[in-house]
């Protein structure tokens, strides 16, 4: 690869262009934090945002590769020390650290998804939280036998942000809600199912997809290089090694899942009795998770069905400064990645004492003047 975007090399994103047969080029980011699992942090937001803008007004860049350092993660979620220590610091009053945070990592995951090019991301091993904000955008996605992929805010007082509640709520039937309630992970045949995940290819074979992309010869219509990188991958693709546990179970989740009201779904869950380890795990996640969480995640669920993306992480904004102030959050972080103790204490402790008025406070504004994702379209 050559190295043409102004020189760019940071510490925790590699920014780097391979030229193409055609003359063309292919901007390529690879996340570098390899020892926190490629972490989201601000600093990488901060370092991708600017250099996929300049990409998407590039004529000669005919796409985007996001990718990842190391095999074991494509990034494991956000970076949650710097958070956690801005809700200490803060508590339910105002926190710049997090308003800016929230702000531009969803402007990041909008524009992948409004990006003119193809963007094409490769989801290998680990993929979680804000990992699945950058992942669920790329206009081809990929997967491999190790990924893992999985929205398990629920156990940390959040809730399924960076656009979860827009791409929950279009996998078939009921399966988003059962995600964002127990956290459960997926395959790679689960991701294809569910609609997370475009192709399926060995993880050694990224080596032949960029010498193919340096091959191909690329046009300058987007359209045209959509096509043509899909045809690319799908030479290059093969069959799951292991099967769908949401396809196998997908009748029983529906069930699960059924109706409008969460306390009839929770009674379903903590009542479950399967020999499926995978849905037994899932049924423990809820029980333990954060009620608060779920009753948002529910809440979100409902509310969502008709907006636009952008309008959706308008809500999600609002709803994630809402979880900032609120004491489960940053006592999520506490028990899995402060003490470690893996006990949080959550706050209400049932989902029964969770009131409507404690969630619909988790939507109250809490910025002074203009919405600071108002410019999304």
């Amino acid at each position: 690869m050559t190295e043409t975007l102004t020189d760019t090399v940071t510490d925790v994103v590699l920014l780097e262009e391979q030229p193409a047969a055609c003359g063309r080029r292919w901007g390529v980011a690879t996340l570098n934090a390899p020892a926190s699992l490629n972490a989201l942090s601000l600093n990488m937001v901060q370092a991708l945002t600017p250099a996929l803008r300049q990409w998407a007004n590039d004529p000669g860049i005919a796409g985007v590769l996001l990718q990842a350092t190391g095999e074991k993660a494509f990034c494991a979620g956000g970076d949650l020390r710097e958070l956690y220590q801005s809700m200490r610091e803060c508590g339910a009053g105002p926190n710049p650290y997090a308003h800016g945070f929230f702000a531009q990592e969803y402007a990041l995951d909008h524009l992948i998804h409004a990006f003119p090019k193809p963007v094409l991301c490769w989801g290998q091993g680990i993929v979680m939280g804000g990992g699945m904000g950058l992942l669920a955008g790329a206009s081809h996605r990929v997967v491999t036998p190790e990924s893992r992929l999985a929205m398990p805010e629920v156990a940390i007082g959040l809730y399924p942000d960076v656009g979860g509640s827009w791409f929950l709520r279009r996998m078939p039937g009921r399966v988003g809600l059962f995600l964002a309630l127990t956290g459960a992970p997926l395959n790679a045949a689960d991701a294809l199912f569910c609609g997370l995940a475009d192709f399926h290819l060995a993880a050694d074979s990224r080596a032949s997809v960029l010498q193919a992309i340096g091959a191909a010869r690329w046009s300058d219509a987007p359209a045209e290089n959509r096509a043509e990188l899909s045809r690319l991958l799908a030479g290059l693709a093969q069959p799951e090694a292991a099967a769908s546990r949401v396809r196998t179970h997908f009748d029983t989740i529906n069930t699960l899942m059924a109706g409008e009201d969460l306390h009839d779904i929770a009674q379903r869950l903590r009542g479950l009795q399967s020999d499926e380890p995978w849905l037994m795990s899932a049924a423990a996640g809820f029980s333990k998770g954060s009620p608060t969480s779920a009753a948002l995640a529910f809440e979100l669920w409902q509310r969502v069905p008709r907006l636009s993306l952008a309008e959706v992480f308008r809500l999600e904004y609002r709803a994630s400064l809402g979880c900032c102030a609120h004491g489960d959050f940053a006592e999520g972080i506490r028990a899995l990645l402060i003490d470690k103790d893996r006990t949080p204490r959550w706050s209400p402790a049932t989902l029964e004492q969770v009131s409507p008025e404690l969630i619909h406070s988790l939507f109250e504004p809490r910025f002074a003047t203009t919405h600071p994702l108002a410019a999304l379209a």
